[in-house]
């Protein structure tokens, strides 16, 4: 119950409301059922004997209505009304399975986006950190299966609520056979949850893990086609596939039989009941008999079914409480201040940035990536980093974007310390060009402006990024130009091709701040001269940090930053530091 207050609390407030509004269509569908079954007793009875019924008090209104005078004619308005009331009970059972489906689905929906909002809202460390098949499963397969769980509560209380309501009608008809029934009914699911409980928990932890290992398995299989294909490892990924899907369904499988199997004994169960209800009531020469076994022959074809949603629902319950779990721990990721807010308006940036005793490690008492850091860059400058694998390059650029927080020291812009209030204004100063460059399955426009719609895309600015990437030439080749597919990750492109769109994105946002992580690597010595010569050339505003695997791309930087083992640090121009070397 905790649970599923969690969720309920985050659900919006239209949602809840509309929920509520769900609870009192189940009351009217309840009732809709209750005067339904009430009907087939007196129906039943004027086919029977209506010279009794038309003595009835309670017919009366019936009789005035349609001027009726003898018993006989009782019989057409009698149908009539029970058609009607029958009719009626079934439409709003409809009713109520649609809104109920309907709005447990929009809710999976609210769930589902709040989950991804908070999470792509959440640090770069924290992603760092984290397995994206895990949060990809929890947003897309366990937000579902939870809302599930929100679905099967809401029948159970739809099932109780018909329960209740229905034998009601049922005890005021005949006490003791109500109560025969229902305690055996009662008995059986009682013994079937006693004996399920604990493997319904087991098959849902399998659920939840395995769907992970499932989603992880394709990630990596599709991820990496051009290595499996290279290395013939097809049968590797299928046999990884392979087993994380079987015991996920085997699972499945049975969670499913549990919840279903009770319903063929209580439906056998429910006919025997009546069967023997009716014979003794017959040889006892009770007149009453006929119309008693209609009301609970069709008491039963609406409680047994509902019982039957109950259990299973209940099922599902037990069975999702991992799933369940791992969507709560989600949706606790608390959002940073500025996500309900607009875009911020740069910083001021007109002068320096300086790095003052800059320290960062992962986790308390780990070694230290970098230490001691003291640095200051004039804006318009262009800076070099260089050091061996595993110093901290990257780590310290990640640090200026603002990706992730320093440990220890602090990070000044024109005498102004950058924290969480003000990061968000910093980061609208820096475009960044990483080693490797997402690409979405889109176009090449929408991948230069990346995360802009394209009916906002300024295509001035476009083409002059893509000059400045020396990227024209690719895009005139191509039948479609600007609008040609790239694929996913840019499949469709090579690996420069690619390095190029990124420089192009990057030039594109007109930041005053660039930063290239190896981001020429895959370029030819020619392409990579043209890209740099247009880079030295676009102001002399433009601050730009550098990380290259050839020292001669270097050669434009007004400063070079080495860092060495020991969080060591030199800093100077590129003879001082690398002197004359071409490599």
């Amino acid at each position: 119950m905790s649970n599923l207050k969690k969720i309920w609390n985050y659900l919006p407030k239209h949602r809840r409301r509309q929920f509520l509004l769900l609870l009192i269509l189940m009351n009217i569908a309840t009732f809709a059922e209750i005067v339904s079954i009430g009907m087939v007793v007196p129906f039943l009875a004027v086919l029977i004997d209506p010279e009794q019924i038309y003595q009835h008090h309670l017919v009366q209104p019936v009789v005035q209505l349609f001027d009726i005078t003898t018993a006989s004619q009782l019989a057409f308005p009698i149908t009539i009304i029970f058609i009607v009331i029958v009719f009626s009970a079934g439409v709003i059972r409809l009713a109520l399975l649609y809104v109920m489906t309907r709005l447990s689905f929009i809710a999976g929906s609210d769930i589902s986006v709040d989950i991804y909002r908070k999470t792509l809202y959440q640090g770069y460390s924290v992603h760092i950190g984290r397995n994206s098949s895990e949060v990809i499963n929890s947003i897309s397969r366990k937000t579902s299966m939870s809302i599930g769980v929100v679905r099967s509560f809401l029948t159970i209380v739809s099932s109780v609520i018909l329960l209740i309501g229905v034998m009601s009608v049922l005890i005021a008809i005949n006490m003791k056979i109500t109560l025969i029934m229902f305690t055996g009914i009662g008995l059986i699911y009682w013994g079937v949850i006693k004996f399920t409980r604990k493997k319904l928990k087991e098959n849902g932890r399998c659920i939840a893990s395995q769907s992970t290992q499932m989603i992880k398995s394709l990630q990596e299989g599709l991820g990496g086609i051009r290595d499996v294909l290279i290395d013939g490892s097809q049968q590797f990924y299928c046999q990884l596939y392979r087993n994380a899907d079987f015991p996920l369904r085997l699972a499945a499988g049975e969670n499913a039989f549990i919840s279903g199997s009770p319903r063929f004994i209580i439906e056998a169960m429910g006919l025997i009941l009546i069967s023997i209800v009716a014979y003794f009531m017959t040889i006892s020469g009770s007149t009453e008999s006929i119309p008693i076994i209609g009301a609970f022959a069709l008491g039963a074809q609406r409680l047994l079914p509902a019982i039957q949603q109950a259990y299973g629902s209940y099922s599902n319950i037990i069975g999702s409480k991992a799933s369940f779990e791992d969507v709560l721990i989600l949706l606790d990721q608390e959002l940073p201040d500025y996500a309900n807010q607009p875009l911020p308006a740069p910083i001021a940036f007109k002068k320096t940035i300086e790095l003052k005793n800059i320290g960062f490690n992962y986790a308390i008492n780990t070694p230290w990536v970098l230490k001691n850091i003291n640095l200051k860059f004039t804006k318009g400058s262009r800076v070099g980093f260089i050091g061996t694998t595993g110093v901290g390059k990257s780590t310290l650029l990640d640090i200026i974007m603002g990706l992730l927080d320093s440990t220890e020291g602090e990070i000044i812009i024109d005498n102004q310390r950058i924290n969480d209030k003000n990061k968000r204004s910093w980061q609208m100063h820096i475009a960044h060009v990483p080693q490797s460059v997402f690409l979405s399955d889109g176009s090449i426009e929408e991948n230069i402006a990346f995360g802009v719609t394209e009916e906002k895309i300024d295509h001035e600015r476009l083409v002059r990024a893509a000059e400045q990437a020396k990227i024209t030439e690719l895009i005139g080749e191509r039948a479609h130009g600007y609008k040609n597919i790239v694929g996913e990750r840019g499949v469709k492109l090579s690996g420069g091709q690619r390095q190029r769109v990124g420089i192009a994105r990057a030039l594109y946002k007109q930041a005053n701040v660039l930063i290239f992580d190896e981001a020429t690597s895959a370029l030819d010595d020619s392409t990579e001269r043209d890209v740099m010569n247009e880079i030295k050339e676009l102001g002399g505003d433009l601050t730009i940090f550098i990380i290259a695997h050839r020292l001669t791309t270097l050669k434009m930087c007004d400063q070079i930053v080495k860092l060495g083992k020991n969080n060591t640090i030199l800093s100077g121009s590129y003879k001082d530091i690398i002197g004359d070397k071409e490599a």
